[in-house]
């Protein structure tokens, strides 16, 4: 039987008789794992327990998204739901499991489908629950066990038929890639599941993908299942996970694309990021907004988009205590410096219109006198390591351009009169920043430079040849078309990644006349 389908489909199984409510009538006095809850915490009288109480759960919760909640710390043993008081108790095996995870959210607020729960430690040693009363509950508790032990759920209860896991090695394919994901994040969120021997990453199809092989087949299950379909940042950068048909990883170098644990003897080899135009941040690492945990999607309520789990959460910190994150509001700067520019033919406009498919130009300020160099402010941190890891090493105007973070916070503009090369341009107020609405679509559809480009906006009456001849005089050979049905939109190949930057470059905002002005990005489809 299909987990996934199983998994949202399993009944919230709750003991309704009064003698629940009497037993867990009033709140124990207890630890809360964060320091934001106004009801009184008293300490003293909540010694560490393996069982936790769960409150503020939203309505509608289910087992499987508050038995994610203590998956990563430890096997979870038993669960109660008390549905009409939005509260659960969750049982660990172990007493220091359940330390474990109430120490991690003291720091880490704990989110189910994007609300804050307060978890603290219970007066209860443990759970006593009627089995037939709580029957579904159980079901999914063995199906999750059974995972976490390697074995097969027995088959008897009909709950479900887990085969065995088929190979050590997963594919992981990563959706609306708003920011940067490295290898070390892989990493530290993998982990959690098991040891992780050997990573690859590479782009494919204009996505970024890896392979990552564990030292247990078990383990890889075990990821799989809690990690499909789950978000490593707020609302983007969504897992795909599926069993690689490999074994083994032949993995030949230790760098930035490709790691094998087991061999730290191993050459860097060129390790150059700027050689592969693959979505990986620098080395320093990605920079995100961890938002103190929020906004992951439910461990096991697989690609429902629902809820606020560890295992994501957990390795944001881990990564970030290992220095491999910057937080925002950290100070970094979101100023970037292009270097080895085409002082020819760059222009302010330009930088603005490339720079802008990453994120909102504020300022762009040419060097006065290193004319092949420009400031480029975007609107956070954020958006500038994004911008960087898409465009350093492109191949711009001829030349192929550096782009690293500035030691600059700001972009000044020039007093009034002195800027007679024009060199510099104020965008604070422009009217085609692609991300000022909150939520808007242009967020999931950020895509490294590529041949083809995604035409929007085209005026009724436009037809292919029309668009054929306008990107061909912008100095490109075009290999492919197609419409979309609405022939509003189109798909446009030109014949190297090159070609397609200079079209994007020139041809974003034009003016095709009756108020339409064609929309250019880059695509990760190819015709």
């Amino acid at each position: 039987m299909n987990w996934a389908c199983f998994m949202s489909d399993v009944a919230v199984g709750v003991k309704r008789g009064s003698d629940e409510l009497s037993m867990y009538g009033s709140s124990p006095s207890s630890v809360t794992a964060n320091g934001s809850d106004t009801k009184k915490q008293r300490l003293d009288e909540s010694p560490p327990s393996r069982v936790l109480h769960i409150r503020k759960l939203p309505n509608e919760v289910s087992e499987t998204e508050v038995i994610a909640l203590g998956l990563p710390f430890g096997k979870v043993t038993n669960i109660l739901m008390l549905k009409g008081k939005n509260q659960a108790f969750l049982e660990l095996s172990t007493a220091e499991a359940a330390i474990t995870m109430v120490n991690y959210y003291a720091a880490v607020t704990p989110q189910v489908r994007n609300s804050p729960v307060f978890i603290q430690y219970s007066n209860h040693k443990e759970l006593k629950t009627d089995s037939a009363l709580n029957q579904r509950a159980q079901a999914v508790l063995q199906a999750v066990s059974a995972v976490q032990d390697g074995s097969s759920p027995s088959s008897d209860h009909g709950v479900l038929d887990l085969a065995p896991p088929p190979s050590p090695v997963l594919r992981i394919i990563i959706d609306n890639m708003f920011y940067p994901v490295t290898l070390d994040v892989l990493q530290q969120i993998f982990s959690k599941f098991g040891t992780v021997m050997k990573i690859i990453t590479f782009t494919k199809n204009n996505q970024f993908q890896a392979l990552l092989q564990f030292s247990d087949p078990v383990n890889a299950q075990q990821a799989k299942l809690s990690l499909d379909g789950q978000n490593i940042y707020n609302s983007c950068c969504t897992l795909r996970i599926d069993f690689s048909k490999l074994v083994n990883l032949n993995v030949k170098y230790n760098n930035d694309k490709s790691r094998d644990y087991t061999r730290p003897d191993l050459p860097t080899g060129d390790g150059d990021s700027s050689k592969d135009h693959s979505l990986l941040g620098t080395p320093s690492g990605a920079i995100a907004s961890y938002s103190s945990g929020a906004g992951y999607s439910s461990s096991l309520s697989l690609s429902q988009g629902a809820g606020g789990v560890s295992p994501l959460s957990a390795a944001a910190a881990a990564a970030a205590a290992a220095g491999r994150v910057a937080l925002s509001g950290s100070g970094v700067s979101g100023v970037l410096l292009a270097s080895n520019l085409n002082e020819e033919m760059v222009t302010p406009q330009s930088l603005f219109t490339l720079f802008g498919v990453y994120g909102d130009v504020q300022r762009v300020k040419i060097l006065y006198n290193k004319k092949d160099s420009a400031l480029i402010q975007l609107s956070d941190s954020n958006q500038a390591q994004l911008a960087m890891s898409h465009l350093n090493g492109q191949k711009v105007f001829g030349k192929v351009m550096r782009v690293t973070l500035s030691k600059h916070q700001t972009v000044a503009l020039p007093r009034e009169g002195l800027d007679d090369q024009l060199l510099t341009k104020d965008f604070s107020g422009s009217p085609l920043h692609r991300f000022k609405k909150p939520g808007s679509k242009n967020f999931q559809n950020i895509f490294p430079p590529s041949a083809t480009l995604h035409l929007s906006n085209i005026r009724d009456g436009i037809g292919e040849d029309d668009l054929r001849l306008l990107f061909s005089n912008s100095g490109g050979a075009v290999k492919a078309f197609k419409f979309f049905q609405d022939r509003k939109m189109a798909l446009i190949q030109m014949s190297s990644v090159e070609e397609a930057i200079q079209a994007l470059m020139d041809l974003h905002n034009y003016d095709m006349g009756g108020n339409h002005h064609l929309k250019v990005s880059f695509s990760k489809s190819t015709i």
